[in-house]
C-alpha cells in the first residue's frame, strides 16, 4: 500500500509518499509561500536528488494539486495513477481533548476537530485546508489524522491542570495539551527498540529540541506529562518563543509597552526566546560560532536555553521517580553536540555518565551515554511522516 502523508500549515504543504511494503519514503518534498508571491515546490527524489520548481499556488486546493501532478510526472514522479495511493495521512495539531489516538477522517470528526480552532488558530485550520482539498480532488479517498496532542492525553490531571478557578477548564477546556506528540510517541518506542528493551518497563525522557522544543516524561510507554501548554508557548526557551514566563510579567509589559493581547501574544511567539535574547538571530549554529567568538548575549541566551532543557529533565525524573534513558531528536537535538554535552554535564547525580567521543555523531541513531552508566543517553533521528504513514496503514 501506498499512502500519502501531508502536514500542511498556514503557509506550507510538506508530503511524504510512502510504500507501506517496504516502508521507505518514494518521494517527499513540500510547497512553500502558499497564498504568497514567489511560490515553489522544493522536491526530494528517492536517489537524494533534490528539485525547485517554482508554480502560483494562490491556495491549499492549487498547492495539493500541483502536488499530486508531480507524484505522477512523467520526468520526476514516482507513480503512474494517483489511483495507486491508498490513502492520506494527515498532521493534525490540535485535538483537544476529543482525539487520544489517530482516526479515520469523517463528517463527525472533522466538526470535532473544527471546534478546536479556538485551541490553534494558526494551525487547525490550515490541516482542515488540506483534508479539504484531498476530498476535492480525489472524492473517497481514505484520509487519517494523527493529532500532535494525542499522546499526551494519558496525562493525570494533577500534570494536565492549571491552578486556576475549575470553572474556567469546564467553560473553555484551559489546561496542558502538549505538542509534538506523535515525535514524543515514535522516539520513546525506537529508542526502546534500538536499545532492544520492553517499554513497559522503563522511564524515558524524550527531548524534542529544535526551533520549537519539548521534553516529555514517559512511563511504561505511557506519557504522563510534558513541557508545552495550551499552547505550544509554555516550556522550553525556544528560537522564537519565550516558554515558561511568570503570567504577572505577561502583563506588566501589556500595560508598560500598550499592547492588545494580539501584540502579546507576537512578542512572546514571535519576538522572543533565543533571537530575543541575542537580538537577532534564533539559528543555534549562528548563536553557537557568536558565543564562541565571544559574544556575551549569544552566550547568555544558550546558557539559558541549556538550563531549562536540564532543569525539565530533572523535573520529570522526579516526577517518574527516576529515569532510565534519556533520548535527543529534533533538528538541535540531533545536530549539534555541544547542547547534548552542555544538558548532560550536571546529571551525574541521576546516573548520567557522558561519552564526549561516543557524542560525536550528528543526525543518525547512536548511544552517547559512558559504558556503565546507570542512565542510557540516545540521539534518536525523529521521524513523524512514518508514524503517520504507519498509523494511516494500520487503520486501514
Amino acid at each position: 500500500m501506498k499512502i500519502l502523508v501531508l502536514n500542511c500549515g498556514s503557509s506550507s504543504i510538506k508530503y511524504a509518499l510512502y510504500d507501506m511494503d517496504s516502508k521507505t519514503v518514494m518521494t517527499s518534498g513540500g510547497a512553500e509561500r502558499v497564498g504568497l508571491n514567489g511560490a515553489f515546490v522544493k522536491v526530494k527524489l528517492a536517489n537524494g536528488e533534490k528539485k525547485k520548481i517554482m508554480h502560483d499556488i494562490p491556495e491549499h486546493t492549487e498547492g495539493v494539486k500541483f502536488i499530486f501532478s508531480l507524484l505522477t510526472d512523467p520526468e520526476i514522479g514516482v507513480i503512474s495513477d494517483l489511483k495507486e495511493i491508498g490513502a492520506v495521512g494527515h498532521r493534525m495539531v490540535h485535538g483537544g481533548e476529543k482525539f487520544n489516538r489517530s482516526v479515520l477522517l469523517n463528517d463527525e470528526v472533522l466538526k470535532a476537530f473544527e471546534a478546536c480552532n479556538e485551541l490553534a488558530p494558526l494551525h487547525n485550520p490550515a490541516n482542515l485546508k488540506g483534508v479539504n482539498a484531498v476530498s476535492e480532488l480525489m472524492p473517497g479517498l481514505p484520509q487519517v489524522g494523527v493529532f500532535d496532542t494525542a499522546f499526551h492525553q494519558t496525562m493525570p490531571a494533577r500534570a494536565y491542570m492549571y491552578a486556576i478557578p475549575y470553572e474556567l477548564y469546564g467553560k473553555y477546556g484551559v489546561r496542558r495539551y502538549g505538542f509534538h506528540g506523535t515525535s514524543h510517541r515514535y522516539v520513546s518506542k525506537r529508542v526502546c527498540d534500538f536499545l532492544g528493551v520492553n517499554p513497559a518497563e522503563k522511564k524515558v525522557i524524550t527531548c524534542h529540541i529544535g526551533n520549537g522544543g519539548s521534553v516529555s516524561a514517559v512511563l511504561n510507554g505511557t506519557c504522563i506529562d510534558t513541557s508545552m501548554g495550551l499552547t505550544p508557548l509554555e516550556g522550553l526557551m525556544m528560537g522564537t518563543r519565550s516558554g515558561d514566563i511568570d503570567a504577572g510579567a505577561v502583563l506588566f509589559l501589556e500595560k508598560k509597552l500598550g499592547l492588545s493581547p494580539d501584540g502579546m501574544s507576537d512578542l512572546l511567539n514571535k519576538q522572543s526566546g533565543v533571537a530575543g535574547i541575542t537580538g537577532g538571530s534564533s539559528d543555534m549554529r549562528d548563536v553557537e560560532s557568536a558565543a564562541a567568538a565571544g559574544d556575551k548575549m549569544a552566550r547568555l541566551a544558550l546558557d539559558i536555553y541549556f538550563y531549562r532543557i536540564k532543569k525539565y529533565i530533572g523535573a520529570y525524573a522526579a516526577a517518574m521517580g527516576g529515569v532510565d534513558i534519556i533520548v535527543f531528536t529534533a533538528g538541535v537535538g540531533e545536530n549539534q553536540t555541544g547542547m547534548r554535552k552542555e544538558v548532560c554535564d550536571g546529571l551525574e547525580f541521576l546516573g548520567v555518565k557522558f561519552d564526549e567521543k561516543k557524542n560525536a555523531v550528528r543526525g543518525e541513531e547512536a548511544v552517547i551515554s559512558a559504558d556503565g552508566s546507570a542512565v542510557t543517553v540516545c540521539v534518536i533521528p525523529t521521524d513523524e511522516e512514518l508514524m503517520i504513514a504507519t498509523d494511516t496503514a494500520n487503520l486501514l
